[in-house]
């Protein structure tokens, strides 16, 4: 015999409405006591909405994005006859009693089970590197807020603590382990940087980032920290390019669509690739060996109102100019409205960053890990070329090349940039 339960949103202290920003469960998913079903995001912290016993989920009653209050139904949970006698027995209060202050020390005991299972401390969202594994670290939002500080990805600590939970404790040993070079080739843990009051010298305010910022920094730090990462820059004259990509402007406005540079990269770069498949490769796990990939899925980065976002173009290789110039104004037009799909920033081999639209002439791009290498375009100029008798003009793009240095070493990425401007100097290389 069994019962379905109602399972709401428990108090929220002051805060009014929250928004639903990861759902975790299915209907059919059979969850255990406290395993989270929902995260939901005020403008101030992050928690999750934990289930007051085992059962099996027989529906969700809530979507990502929308809005819900304290007492808003959530889901509801098919509970089996003992689970449903100890409800019976339990305080009428069965939710979470609110949002604690300070999280419980590693070291006390859990709640009874007849008591409400008080929800985490506000913390911010999971780093995207937690989220990928499935499951979450069993851990206090104190010790992941501070293996957050210190860059330590939870998923590879072992938790000492009472049913395998990690203690602080485990955390400074994991990062003293990695200090040591415990850790064969592990990138080394930095100390967190000391906190400072910074309105002691003069008025200061605090700014929320905005979500996606919150999500990939920790992935850009991850990236930064474990691969050595070179920039070689180079200077690419384009002119004869400009000239074709103007002349098509009659053909671009019958077909509705907007050519510009950057697809004319993207058709580039298989070819490229193709010929320095260093390029189109990651690093296998044991650091000894290269994953070749024989697909081209190019990422392209995206500027959006809330950060940046880096879309998957598929099959580079197999499409021409005019589709990759609708594709990307298609996916460039989903990432700003925020549409883009997990499936859309998933599976790319290289990227492109472009800030051609903006200005600057060189810059840094940081190697989206486990990818090798990314390519950054800036502002194309007009300037003065020397051919042997008499100055020129002609229309120069910078490009800056960032690569692993553990995978590709300084030759390599100066013949790459050096070929890749003879391509997109002259388009009819590609057909030799």
């Amino acid at each position: 015999m069994s019962q379905e339960k109602e399972i709401v949103v428990p108090p929220l202290g002051d805060v009014d409405e929250v928004d639903v920003i990861e759902v975790l469960v299915e209907p059919g998913d059979k969850v255990e006591k406290d395993a989270p079903l929902i995260t939901l995001e005020s403008d101030k912290a992050t928690m999750e909405v934990p289930s007051p016993d085992a059962g099996t989920v027989t529906e969700v009653l809530v979507n990502v994005g929308d809005k819900v209050k304290e007492g808003s139904p959530i889901a509801k949970l098919k509970v089996e006859e003992t689970a449903a006698e100890a409800v019976t027995e339990a305080p009428t209060e069965t939710a979470p009693s609110r949002i604690e202050e300070k999280a419980p020390e590693p070291e006390q005991a859990a709640p009874p089970a007849s008591q409400p299972m008080p929800v985490q401390e506000s913390e911010p969202p999971v780093p995207v590197a937690e989220e990928s594994a499935g499951q979450l670290p069993y851990a206090s939002p104190s010790v992941r807020k501070f293996a957050r500080k210190l860059g330590v990805d939870l998923h590879q600590v072992k938790g000492s603590g009472p049913k395998g939970r990690i203690l602080r404790e485990d955390v400074e040993a994991f990062v003293k382990a990695r200090l040591q070079g415990a850790s064969a080739g592990g990138a080394a843990v930095l100390p967190a940087i000391a906190e400072i009051d910074f309105s002691k010298f003069g008025p200061v305010e605090t700014a929320a980032m905005s979500r996606i910022k919150r999500r990939s920094g920790p992935h850009l730090l991850r990236a930064w920290q474990s691969a050595p990462q070179v920039t070689q820059h180079h200077e690419v004259d384009i002119t004869e390019l400009e000239e074709f990509r103007k002349s098509l402007k009659a053909e671009a406005e019958r077909r509705n669509v907007k050519i510009t540079p950057l697809a004319f990269v993207l058709k580039v770069l298989p070819a490229l690739l193709q010929q320095f498949p260093s390029f189109n490769a990651s690093l296998a796990p044991d650091g000894e060996s290269l994953i070749l990939k024989r697909y081209f899925h190019i990422g392209v980065a995206v500027a959006t109102p809330e950060g940046l976002v880096v879309p998957v173009i598929r099959d580079v290789d197999k499409k021409g100019v005019w589709d990759l110039a609708e594709e990307l104004a298609e996916v460039s037009a989903r990432a700003r409205a925020g549409k883009l799909k997990p499936d859309d920033l998933q599976g790319g081999c290289f990227s492109v960053s472009s800030l051609g639209g903006i200005g600057g002439s060189f810059f840094t791009p940081i190697v989206n890990v486990p990818e090798v290498a990314i390519l950054g375009l800036s502002r194309a100029k007009m300037q003065p070329h020397w051919n042997g008798n008499e100055f020129i003009p002609r229309l120069i793009l910078p490009v800056s090349l960032s690569y692993d240095h553990r995978v590709i070493d300084g030759a390599e990425g100066a013949q790459f940039v050096v070929k890749f401007g003879e391509l997109l100097s002259d388009l009819r290389r590609l057909v030799l």
